[in-house]
Parts: structure tokens; C-alpha cells; sequence
């Protein structure tokens, strides 16, 4: 088994993404009601700051401040992978696994975590959580997607982040490789 070292410092900023274990489900966005609630009732147990959140249909992508004397994100995003499972229905097809821990295996095990190392950081991973609707080419702007924090801050005159393609580039967003025969009919042509 893998053992991850994972860097725990008190009062610092994460990025994290939290995935559906189905990579195809909607799950996230047609049950936002309860996934709200769900990351409400972690807030009011242990607090900590939402800098930035985008909700897509299967993945969360996420900026959170922790409290000046605590480190402990992984009982906060244990908490919401919980309490939000608990108020779907239970899936039809786990594995043995799954029912022998009591899991039902609606999320990914493991989640990515990084530590903000400054500002430059900061605003990279804000405009990388503000674009992936577009890059997952959900809307055509951030602007356009409901379920992101972009709305509050365009309300508290925060810059909205720049269009893909504008400076976008430090953000290692990939774009899709076209089929192969367009790919090859390219390369014929040039």
C-alpha cells in the first residue's frame, strides 16, 4: 500500500480536487442541494475560509483557508465526502470492499491536495478552479456556469480570470487531442 506524505501546515491555503469515483456521473450538480448543505454542516463543525469553488458534474475543484492553529483538512473533506453520501440512496453495483467498510463507493478514496506557496500560486489555482467549467466545455465563460464562487466575487469587484488562451497558458490546462484522422488530415494539408 501507498503512503502519502502530505504537508500539514497550520492556517495555510489548499487546492484540492475531489472526484467522483464515476467519472461520468452528474451526480454533483444534479444533487447540489445536498452538497451544499452537506459542505455547510462541515463548515459549522470545523471552519475554515472558502477562497474559491467550482462545482462540476462530477469533480470539485477548491481553494480553502484552514484556521491559524489547525492543519487538519482531511477530517473537513472526509466529513463532506460523508455526510453528503449519506444523503444519496445506495448504489447498486459496489464491490465487496466497498460493503464490507460500509462505503458506497460514490467517491474517488483519495483526493489531489497542494499547499498555496504565494500569491502568483494563489491566482494560478483561483483562475485554474474559475475555468475548468469552460475547459470541460460545460459554458463558454466562467461567468456562465451556476455553481462556482466566481459569482461572489465578481460581486466584491475581484478580477474575473483571464479567457483561455490570454494568459491562460502557466494554468497547464490541456485541451483534448482532435480525432486522429483530423489530426492526420492536419498534417496532410499543412
Amino acid at each position: 500500500m501507498s503512503h502519502y506524505i502530505r504537508r500539514r501546515t497550520p492556517g495555510a491555503t489548499y487546492f484540492f480536487t475531489i472526484r467522483l469515483a464515476d467519472r461520468h456521473s452528474d451526480l454533483l450538480t444534479r444533487q447540489i442541494g445536498p452538497l451544499r448543505a452537506a459542505m455547510r454542516a462541515t463548515l459549522d463543525r470545523h471552519p475554515f475560509h472558502i477562497d474559491a469553488i467550482t462545482i462540476l458534474p462530477g469533480v470539485i475543484h477548491t481553494l480553502w483557508t484552514l484556521p491559524a492553529d489547525d492543519a487538519d483538512f482531511a477530517t473537513r473533506i472526509g466529513m463532506l465526502k460523508s455526510r453528503f453520501s449519506r444523503s444519496q440512496p445506495m448504489p447498486p453495483n459496489r464491490s465487496l470492499t466497498q460493503i464490507r467498510r460500509g462505503e458506497k463507493g460514490i467517491w474517488q478514496r483519495r483526493y489531489w491536495e497542494h499547499e498555496i506557496r504565494d500569491k502568483a500560486d494563489f491566482d494560478r489555482h483561483r483562475d485554474l478552479i474559475y475555468l475548468s467549467p469552460v475547459h470541460a466545455g460545460l459554458c463558454p465563460r466562467p461567468q456562465d456556469w451556476p455553481h462556482t464562487s466566481l459569482h461572489r466575487d465578481l460581486r466584491q469587484a475581484k478580477p474575473a480570470p483571464p479567457p483561455i488562451g490570454h494568459g491562460a497558458a502557466g494554468l497547464h490546462l490541456t485541451h483534448p487531442a482532435p480525432p486522429r484522422s483530423e489530426a492526420k488530415q492536419r498534417h496532410l494539408t499543412a
